[in-house]
């Protein structure tokens, strides 16, 4: 099984492409604060390339950006290239499956202001109760 959850900081702001079909894509970094602290008092941070398509892409460029808190569960893609000097580089990136918004919304009259959608609840929408019909009861047990 191939699947990473990570919770980071966005290092720039997101680069919005589309491929020559037409499929929109966001490629931007986080940093993420591993959960101990060096000999020297300091936290460390690693960085990672992420990726997203299509709606998600679109949804990352249009409410994030540098500095938002996200969090990205995927999966982890290693690509083998050669650089201008022909030396053999690996990459390691991260394909995005779902990305949430943890930035808190603010109050803004700027309009590039970060501002995110309706936040998603692990609760389901309060429904209405169904209307109770009623029903002949004989007093027979159906059973």
């Amino acid at each position: 099984m191939n699947k990473v959850f990570l919770i980071g900081n966005l290092t720039r702001d997101p680069d919005m492409s589309e491929t020559n079909s037409g499929v929109t894509m966001c490629r931007f970094a986080i940093a993420v604060n591993r959960s101990y602290t060096s000999g020297d008092g300091e936290r460390q941070t690693d960085f990672f390339n992420v990726t997203a398509w299509r709606g998600l892409a679109e949804n990352v460029g249009k409410y994030c950006k540098k500095g938002n808190k996200v969090a990205v569960s995927g999966s982890i893609q290693i690509r083998n290239y050669e650089d201008n000097q022909g030396n053999r580089r690996t990459s390691v990136d991260v394909i995005a499956q779902d990305i949430e918004f943890l930035t808190a919304r603010t109050q803004s009259s700027e309009s590039d202001f970060y501002e995110a959608p309706a936040a998603r609840s692990s609760q389901p929408a309060p429904r209405k109760k169904p209307a109770l019909e009623s029903f002949d009861d004989d007093g027979d047990i159906p059973f």
